[in-house]
């Protein structure tokens, strides 16, 4: 083969692989409109397997030549109708979308922490106490109820102004803000919290006794602020 076939046949495969490249673009905008477009916070367990596979689908098919640009087109066109089909299956039959995409758990109800619910999302303190965070919740002593959504994220319902619970504080002069540390994780003491805290585990021992609890083995969660002094939930 002379060089100029060589160069024809290359230009050709880089031809192929724009025109791959743009039909799958194309394809996948039309797809998310058709869809509907969700911010990528808001992906559920279904949305993301689906990402992935057409990820592989359009990766696999634009860089081999065996597959031909109709071949692409072809599978775009059946996923979309699958996606499509699958959604509106679940608009008929409602009871299935929590096989398909999942549905918010109660991590938190009513002040009491479901460390059964943790355990069944894989979620443990630190977790729970960073997402949180992020919606600006710094001690568990603020949350009345917090969802665990099928996206991973957490939403949470406070309780009614948790640091001002006596009437007539808002004339007083401001309390000094203090980062609370989880000092008891599920029975097992936070030592490096202690640390953080400036305390030890006999200083906590007595702050237990005095709460009536013999034994640390025995809380679930605790946590410790200098100006608001303990929170903790039993077993």
């Amino acid at each position: 083969m002379t060089d100029l076939g060589v160069m024809m046949m290359e230009f050709t495969l880089y031809v192929s692989i724009a025109v791959k490249l743009v039909v799958a673009l194309v394809g996948l905008l039309i797809m998310t409109r058709l869809l509907g477009k969700k911010e990528i916070s808001q992906l559920t367990a279904f949305d993301f397997v689906s990402s992935l596979m057409l990820s592989e689908l359009v990766g696999n098919t634009i860089y081999d030549e065996n597959v031909h640009l109709s071949h692409l087109v072809f599978a775009l066109v059946v996923w979309t109708l699958l996606a499509l089909a699958l959604e509106k299956f679940i608009w008929t039959v409602p009871w299935i979308s929590r096989y398909a995409t999942g549905t918010p758990d109660l991590l938190i109800r009513d002040g009491i922490i479901d460390f059964k619910a943790m355990k069944r999302n894989n979620l443990d303190f630190g977790q729970l106490s960073m997402l949180l965070r992020e919606n600006d919740v710094f001690s568990m002593r603020e949350v009345a109820y917090a969802l665990f959504e099928t996206n991973g994220s957490i939403s949470v319902l406070r309780q009614n102004d948790p640091a001002n619970l006596n009437n007539g504080e808002a004339n007083s002069p401001k309390k000094r803000v203090c980062l609370p540390e989880s000092i008891i994780e599920n029975g097992s003491i936070n030592e490096a919290a202690l640390g953080r805290l400036g305390r030890d585990p006999e200083w906590l021992k007595q702050l237990l006794q005095l709460s009536g609890i013999s034994h640390h083995e025995r809380v679930l969660f605790a946590e410790w602020s200098d100006s608001n002094g303990l929170f903790y939930q039993l077993k």
